[in-house]
């Protein structure tokens, strides 16, 4: 912030592993914990930051799946509890889900956030899974694989207010 900078704090918990939601929610809460006191520690102006976390989902491994309304609550819960509130944006990572889980959670994040985060993406893979294979398999197809991407982008942009739908969703490449 010295040097007229936007702090970028990315803790992230991995999904890898057979763990189920309540510990992603218990290893995270934690995390944040530990990271906010140290930030504090070093007087950063927590307005001025953005936090990019993983969402709370159990392990990629995990027997026990949990629905998109429950990650969602469970999320929004873990950051009301252990974000501070003057901390403006949240920039969630997809950390391993698939294009349309990233998306689908965010979607849902965003119904129901009543707090004064804005939630958002900074999705790596989620973003250009799609596009990356399309372009593997058709190189010169430039046109479509910049369609795929920009209908990625904007089925995320649609998510950060909560007006995804998966009937939106469908793309048909020719």
């Amino acid at each position: 912030q010295e040097a007229n900078m936007v702090p970028i704090v990315e803790p992230e918990v991995l999904m890898e592993g057979d763990h189920d939601i309540n510990k992603c929610y218990e290893v995270t809460a934690e995390v944040l914990k530990e990271c906010y006191k140290e930030l504090k520690l070093h007087n950063v102006n927590l307005n001025g930051t953005i936090l990019k976390p993983n969402m709370i989902l159990p392990g990629n491994i995990s027997k026990i799946k949990s629905s998109v309304e429950d990650i969602a609550k469970m999320t929004l819960k873990c950051l009301k509890e252990n974000v501070p509130s003057e901390v403006p944006g949240i920039a969630f990572l997809s950390g391993g889900q698939t294009e349309i889980e990233a998306t689908q959670n965010l979607n849902e994040i965003n119904k129901i956030n009543d707090t004064n985060f804005a939630m958002t993406f900074s999705y790596g893979r989620a973003l250009q899974q799609s596009a990356l294979k399309h372009w593997g398999k058709n190189q010169e197809d430039i046109l479509n694989i910049q369609k795929i991407f920009n209908h990625r982008a904007k089925m995320n942009s649609l998510s950060t207010s909560a007006r995804w739908t998966e009937d939106l969703d469908k793309l048909n490449i020719q």
